[in-house]
């Protein structure tokens, strides 16, 4: 099984600290106020920076799964 994020944008309250922790996986939706997941499944290499999305997010809106 590959790194999966999943991130719950019914629960986003639209922080962006997702965005500034890993740019690279988020974007944001201004005119929603929500985050917007760019990578699904992405490569190994940015575990560090998902993980610290989920992290940092207020609204618990996301989740990293996978093996380590």
């Amino acid at each position: 099984m590959s790194l999966h994020v999943i991130f719950e944008s019914a629960k986003c309250q639209g922080y962006a600290n997702c965005l500034i922790e890993a740019p690279e996986l988020w974007d944001f939706d201004e005119d929603n106020n929500t985050a917007v997941l760019r990578l699904e499944n992405p490569h190994d290499a940015l575990r560090a920076h998902a993980e610290a999305s989920a992290r940092c997010c207020p609204a618990q809106a996301i989740r990293v799964e996978g093996p380590a």
